[in-house]
């Protein structure tokens, strides 16, 4: 009800303001944390719940202002009518990031209602403004005058993107279909911000006897033990190492099915709205399905062609992936003294017997190799490296305002030119949001006083250190890390005139952080920083070889359990039949049976129920291996001029990670390349070739 209001609210404030009783703009108060000058950071640590609600409130009534200036003036020219709306775009995206963030991070509940009833009035003020005719038909005039059509670069990128955005939020949909656009778009804003809400602030703990706890690191079990002797262990991303290391089998099954139930009471049901009420805003626009709308913008344009993308890996890695199973089956029979058991292995069973396999056959032991990843030294050693091969300077600032006690601040220079500004937030807490995410909170701009630098934040959920041990991260977890930052560094590098222009489209923002991945593959690279939390020995050569001998272990297992999630929710955005009722935990089950590698499923289980991305991110899951085959195409240059190739490195940083969407994507990967992008890099990370 709330969103219903606002949206009435917000609509009747921009019909008033076309009418003659004009508003004035406000101003923040000079006490607010978020009135800054330019390129000051925010005091954090000073933000409130009011200081929200009054930015988001100031921003939203100025918005309004400006936008009707736009559509009464005379004499349009590009500066006040493109001009104008980057800069609205940009005040309002801003206020939008930082009530999405705080929603995210902040320890006090009243600050994170704020920031969600925020984000909400912006994002229902976004659906008014881009269905908003007499702005969409002034822009148009502009875009169709003398000046308009001899508009060239970037100015003509925008308005094609502006303009592209406006058909995109329905605004040549007549009046009764407008309104029904409006609110589906408020409906699915709120169930969204519900099913977040609903994941973040669940709590599930498994608790273990010393006897269930058997296999489990010591550092672990020292990090969850009560004083009674049992094991109190959140099931949260940071304790996923249970399944892989506990050695019963019922402890692996009790804590897979509690990470599969997260939330599923509350989101389950929400899930099936948002499902159907994104299929009615698809068919609403005029496609067969929330995909088909969803994909218009995007580099793969059509549902149709990504399934063909999908099929294609499905069919590349089904028999490796079959192979893979065999192999763990003869593992797990010796495990078990079962020599002739040929019934399938339990999906809760699977990460412990890969495991198994990597210690026994290849000696490779991901738990030993935590003992030489503390946060503390890899954190240091990847902004090195990033800092060496990009040509960039990372200053920490001390002690800044920020919203929690472990969150840490850092500038960005190239030279003596402030180039952006990012934070790290990396340790999990109650209410907090709980994946790994890069988040933009301001784009890189040229406004009217200057050029205003981008910041960002990387919100992590690793292992936090105890009295008794550092932060120790797994590979994986250094893996999630460099990924991230990569997305930082990405954010960072954007110089562009335009903040509507800084991101690419979403199926290849993945493959710009995908990419460095590749560093901590290489020793040289690794053996730099990696060392151990207590000798300083650094990470052993053969501990490494051991781990790259056995890369492609399990690799066709590893695309098709990726490929599972992608037809899930392509099933979900592409396959939804209205006349049909959509059973989701049936879907796991069907999908399956499609792939024919094993069964997967876990009856009684709901994992869609906890799963961000089919919540925030539809039509998604798909980009990770789109972007994959980019990123490591993109990656043989660096292989063939050295991964600390600073030229290279910058060359990188100019054309791809600071182009956003000025440059037609494949025109800017094959200037970097000297040719034209394939996918024969990444078969063959796989395995496949």
């Amino acid at each position: 009800m709330k969103i219903k209001l606002t949206v009435l609210f917000l609509t009747a404030l921009l019909i008033s303001c076309s009418n003659e009783a004009k508003i004035e703009k406000l101003a923040l108060s000079a006490n607010n944390p978020f009135n800054v000058a330019l390129n000051e950071p925010i005091a954090y640590a000073n933000v409130k719940a009011e200081h929200i609600e009054a930015y988001v409130n100031v921003t939203i009534t100025n918005a309004v202002v400006d936008l009707d200036n736009i559509k009464t003036t005379d004499n349009l020219s590009f500066e006040n009518t493109f001009g104008t709306y980057e800069s609205v775009s940009n005040g309002l995206r801003k206020a939008y990031s930082n009530a999405f963030m705080l929603n995210w991070v902040s320890t006090d509940s009243l600050t994170r209602a704020k920031g969600v009833l925020g984000y909400q009035k912006i994002d229902s003020l976004f659906t008014d403004i881009g269905s908003d005719k007499t702005l969409y038909n002034t822009f148009q005039s502009f875009a169709n005058s003398e000046e308009g059509t001899a508009l060239k670069g970037n100015k003509k990128t925008l308005v094609n993107k502006i303009l592209d955005g406006f058909k995109q939020s329905g605004v040549n949909l007549n009046t009764k279909d407008l309104e029904t656009y409006k609110q589906l778009s408020a409906e699915i804003s709120e169930l969204s911000s519900q099913f977040s809400n609903n994941m973040n602030s669940a709590e599930e703990y498994l608790v273990l006897n010393e006897a269930d706890a058997n296999g489990l690191p010591e550092n672990f079990k020292n990090t969850y033990r009560l004083e009674n002797g049992t094991y109190k262990i959140p099931v949260i991303n940071a304790t996923g190492l249970v399944v892989s290391n506990a050695a019963s089998s019922k402890v692996r099954k009790a804590y897979t099915i509690k990470k599969a139930n997260i939330a599923a009471d509350e989101n389950l049901p929400i899930l099936d709205s948002l499902i159907s009420k994104r299929y009615q805003l698809g068919k609403l626009m005029g496609y067969d399905s929330y995909a088909g709308y969803s994909l218009q913008p995007k580099m793969a344009k059509t549902p149709e062609r990504v399934w063909e993308f999908i099929n294609g890996l499905l069919d590349e890695s089904k028999a490796k992936a079959l192979q893979d199973i065999e192999v763990l089956k003869t593992v797990r029979n010796v495990d078990l003294n079962t020599p002739n058991d040929d019934s399938p292995i339990k999906p809760w069973d699977m990460g412990y017997y890969n495991n198994q396999l990597l210690k026994t056959k290849y000696q490779v032991d991901y738990q030993k190799m935590r003992d030489y990843l503390p946060m503390d030294v890899c954190l240091e050693g990847m902004l090195t490296l990033y800092q060496e091969l990009l040509g960039l300077e990372f200053k920490k600032v001390e002690n800044p305002s920020v919203w929690h006690e472990d969150v840490s601040m850092f500038e960005v220079y190239e030279g003596e030119k402030l180039k952006g500004r990012f934070y790290l937030d990396l340790y999990p807490r109650p209410n907090k949001e709980t994946w790994f995410y890069g988040v933009s909170l301001t784009s890189g701009s040229q406004i009217k006083n200057g050029y205003e630098v981008p910041e960002a934040m990387l919100l992590g959920n690793f292992t936090k250190a105890t009295d008794e041990l550092p932060s120790l991260l797994s590979f994986g977890e250094l893996n999630t890390l460099f990924h991230e930052f990569g997305h930082i560094v990405n954010m960072m590098s954007y110089e562009g005139e335009f903040s509507i222009l800084s991101n690419t489209k979403s199926d290849f923002a993945e493959a710009m952080s995908q990419i460095f991945e590749n560093w901590i593959d290489d020793y040289d690279i690794l053996s730099s920083f990696a060392k151990h939390y207590e000798t300083g020995e650094v990470f052993p050569k053969a501990l490494f070889d051991s781990k790259r001998n056995a890369k492609n272990v399990s690799s066709g297992l590893g695309a098709q359990g990726s490929l599972r999630y992608v037809l899930y929710d392509l099933y979900l955005y592409d396959r939804y039949n209205p006349e049909q009722a959509l059973n989701t935990d049936k879907l796991w089950k069907d999908i399956d049976s499609k792939m024919g590698v094993m069964d997967n499923y876990i009856v009684g289980t709901h994992p869609q129920a906890s799963w961000i991305h089919i919540n925030t991110n539809p039509v998604y899951m798909y980009g990770y291996l789109w972007s994959e085959v980019y990123a490591q195409d993109m990656f043989t240059v660096f292989e063939k001029n050295g991964l600390r190739d600073t030229e290279t490195g910058i060359k990188y940083r100019k054309l791809i990670l600071s182009n956003g969407a000025q440059k037609d994507i494949d025109e800017a990967v094959e200037e970097f390349l000297g040719r034209p992008s394939n996918n024969k890099a990444y078969i063959k990370s796989l395995g496949l070739e």
